[in-house]
């Protein structure tokens, strides 16, 4: 291989790590906000975190996510519209970016 092939499956796999890391940043934000808003806190909310965390491994995309904290409000009776957990989806998504760009 030439070295110019290695230099761009190694920025490649670079890409991909960050934006893994990037992904499961913005899943476990999601995850301690759906926690406060379920009324976890502490060791639960973190370990609720950790299972949003967790379900994005089942299928590609973030349907998976939206579809397990969605399901978690209506089984508790809080009410969140799908529009406004999609939002917040966005939001934390923005923000680690915005993170992960300050720190370079």
């Amino acid at each position: 291989m030439s070295e110019s092939h290695n230099k761009h499956e190694h920025k490649w796999a670079f890409d991909e790590e960050v934006r893994f890391k990037a992904t499961v940043r913005r899943n476990k934000l999601l995850g301690l906000w759906a926690a406060a808003e379920l009324g976890l806190s502490g060791p639960e909310a973190e370990d609720y975190a950790k299972s949003v965390v967790a379900s994005d491994m089942k299928e590609p995309g973030e349907e998976d996510v939206f579809r397990k904290v969605q399901g978690d409000f209506r089984a508790r009776g809080v009410a969140v519209a799908d529009e406004v957990l999609r939002k917040k989806m966005h939001e934390y998504s923005a923000q680690v970016r915005a993170e992960l760009e300050a720190n370079g």
